[in-house]
């Protein structure tokens, strides 16, 4: 299962101790709802290595057997046939550090997309407008939106279906929660 974390925290919080003695309501910061959503690898570090070792094991018997029959530049291509899978893996894992990040608060929905090079890109929507939509497509995987003011913004495109009906149920909750409206 694709990792992907999400929790609905609660609402009806204690009061806060103010410096001057006063109590206070629940700030409008604290967060309602967070999750981080994050691209599904199934094979792990210690995977990768076994993989990577059994790779090159072979190309290495079979790169020594044609060098004992007298074709020893065939030899070369099996040592590149290692660094071309070694590469493609690297590049695999390099785009898993794309992770999109949501945090909901009683005054607004925050999505922040994180690039595999870090760069964020944030859109911010207030959560009385916003609604969380899944569009189901035959043939094809189903969209994750928001929506708001006439306005979409697909995400959490590399969630399968299920994930996305299941944390599109979460944050439709939540949102309902933070409008002040009774979870059905």
């Amino acid at each position: 299962m694709r990792r992907r974390e999400h929790q609905a925290m609660d609402q009806s919080r204690g009061s806060a101790q103010v410096a001057d003695g006063e109590k206070s309501g629940p700030e409008d910061d604290e967060p309602l709802f967070s999750a981080v959503l994050t691209p599904h690898r199934s094979l792990s570090p210690n995977g990768f290595f076994l993989l990577m070792a059994a790779v090159a094991a072979v190309s290495f018997t079979a790169g020594i057997a044609f060098l004992m029959a007298g074709a020893w530049p065939v030899l070369g291509f099996f040592g590149l046939d290692v660094l071309l899978v070694y590469w493609a893996f690297r590049v695999n894992y390099r785009s898993a550090r794309l992770y999109e990040q949501v945090n909901l608060t009683s005054d607004r929905l925050t999505l922040t997309r994180v690039s595999p090079s870090g760069r964020e890109k944030s859109w911010e929507f207030n959560p009385y407008w916003v609604r969380c939509h899944i569009l189901a497509r035959s043939g094809r995987a189903s969209q994750l939106s928001l929506r708001s003011h006439g306005k979409t913004l697909i995400f959490g495109s590399f969630l399968s279906s299920e994930e996305k009906e299941d944390f599109a149920t979460s944050l439709s909750g939540a949102l309902q929660d933070a409008r002040g409206g009774v979870r059905i």
